[in-house]
């Protein structure tokens, strides 16, 4: 019985890893091309934009007008002007926040995210730090599987010139 319980319990421990827990964490002595004391960010952010960039905030859902820009385009950060999304990867997901299945290579960064009091994927500028919202896996299933959930005060919508 002894053998049992302590197989079981090995077998628990070595269960509990997921691919989540792969993801790195975002420290505190990251450094961003684009650095600012928080004063300079409260200057040319308004108190939303800093609320959802710099302390991790989340816009009510529903609430960004982002939600239902439809026109192509690029979606930027409010924060540095990095370029973050196409238009043609956004998707209607009907959670209340602007939603796309991919994200420009390279100028998003990740980091693992547990204040809910579970795992989740945390996604950065990679640029200035700033907080853009998060990914999940329950995008549509016929590209790639992803939905990037972002705050739309995180950025800002440049159309295309057509």
């Amino acid at each position: 019985m002894k053998n049992l319980a302590l197989l079981l319990l090995v077998l628990a421990f070595f269960n509990c890893k997921s691919n989540a827990q792969d993801t790195p964490e975002k420290t505190e002595n990251t450094t961003y091309e684009v650095s600012k004391t928080e004063a300079e960010w409260k200057k040319i952010l308004s108190k939303k934009e800093y609320y959802v960039l710099r302390e991790a905030g989340t816009e009510r859902a529903f609430s960004s007008p982002l939600n239902k820009e439809y026109r192509p385009g690029t979606y930027h950060c409010a924060g540095c002007d990095t370029p973050l999304f196409k238009s043609e990867n956004k998707f209607d997901s009907g959670t209340g926040w602007p939603s796309f299945d991919r994200c420009i290579d390279n100028n998003v960064a990740y980091s693992t995210d547990n204040d809910l009091g579970y795992t989740r994927t945390e996604e950065h500028c990679a640029t200035c730090g700033g907080h853009l919202g998060h990914v999940f896996n329950d995008g549509p299933s016929a590209t790639t599987g992803k939905r990037h959930c972002i705050n739309g005060v995180a950025l800002n919508f440049k159309p295309r010139n057509e």
